[in-house]
């Protein structure tokens, strides 16, 4: 995932950890070996190699299982959450072998957004993906890497743990309390390119809840005047122009908070907050840089925030 993880355990007097580790690394490699497209041989890998329309590509209970999950986001938010957008991705210097600096010409911005639509892939219960055509292709990087922390968190359960956190590359899943008996308290880092990675904007109070943090303040490049970021509107194949330079949003698992934030910070802050609202379970917080560069927040009713440390 090109990250890394962390995570903490409440043992109490004789709870031990020994083995724990493994399992959790064992279990993150297996999501791995699905769905890295860093990895020639995964599944993802293959199935974007896979030139056949109309046929089945049988995939693991995981990948059917994130696809599930991306098809909701793509339905709940209007085709602004979309993992087929690679395509415009790359083609903006944004991907990974990418160097941005420089806007495409329209004539390819419309030939790769031709190339892209989840809807032109079907997900069977059976345990397969069809493709409607052949050129389409998935990167599920905004959504898997969630669905990898509550994976990682069901291995801390299923070894007998009630209190935990569980943290990949800044997406959290927290259960029960810390050893003080208050909630898990998670950062927000300032949506600032200047800012340090351990800079505090927000914290927010965790139980048994997730969470997951969207940004596009780190990737971008500036031409003309304009400020070009690396979140890409599936719909149009450009990126986004609302400012939006960040979003949180909590959830009752990761894999739907991942893909949300993603969701919202394509959708902008007025119909993000909207689609916030609308789901059951589901907070967030929008931040956006007003012109002088000031920020603005947007956030939904529910929740709830602590002090910074100073």
């Amino acid at each position: 995932m090109g990250t890394t993880y962390t995570v903490k355990v409440v043992t109490g007097r004789f709870g031990s950890v020994a083995g724990l580790q493994e399992k959790i690394d064992r279990r993150l490699e297996e999501i791995n070996r699905s769905m890295s497209p860093y990895l020639a041989g995964s599944e993802i890998s293959r199935f974007n190699r896979f030139q056949q329309t109309g046929a089945e590509f049988p995939v693991s209970a995981d990948f059917l299982r994130v696809m599930k999950v991306a098809a909701r986001i793509y339905a709940l938010s209007d085709g602004a959450w979309d993992g087929t957008v690679n395509p415009l991705v790359d083609l903006w210097g944004f991907g990974r072998a990418g160097r941005p600096g420089q806007v495409p010409p329209a004539e390819k911005i419309a030939a790769a957004l031709a190339d892209v639509g989840f809807n032109k892939i079907d997900i069977r219960d059976s345990g397969a993906l069809v493709k409607r055509e052949a050129s389409v292709t998935l990167d599920l990087s905004s959504i898997a890497k969630g669905y990898g922390v509550d994976q990682a968190a069901d291995v801390v359960r299923a070894a007998g743990f009630t209190d935990f956190l569980v943290e990949i590359g800044g997406e959290v899943v927290a259960a029960g309390l810390r050893p003080d008996g208050l909630p898990w308290r998670v950062g927000i880092n300032r949506p600032n390119p200047e800012a340090g990675v351990n800079e505090v904007y927000k914290v927010v109070a965790l139980k048994d809840r997730a969470f997951a943090t969207s940004g596009d303040y780190r990737q971008f490049f500036t031409q003309g005047g304009i400020r070009y970021s690396h979140i890409i509107d599936p719909r149009t194949g450009y990126p986004v122009t609302h400012r939006v330079v960040s979003v949180s949003i909590l959830a009752e698992d990761c894999t739907l908070a991942d893909g949300l934030a993603t969701a919202v910070m394509v959708m902008g802050a007025e119909k993000g907050l909207a689609l916030i609202d609308r789901m059951e379970g589901v907070e967030g917080l929008i931040v956006v840089e007003m012109p002088d560069g000031r920020l603005r927040e947007h956030a939904s009713q529910g929740i709830l925030f602590e002090p910074a440390p100073r």
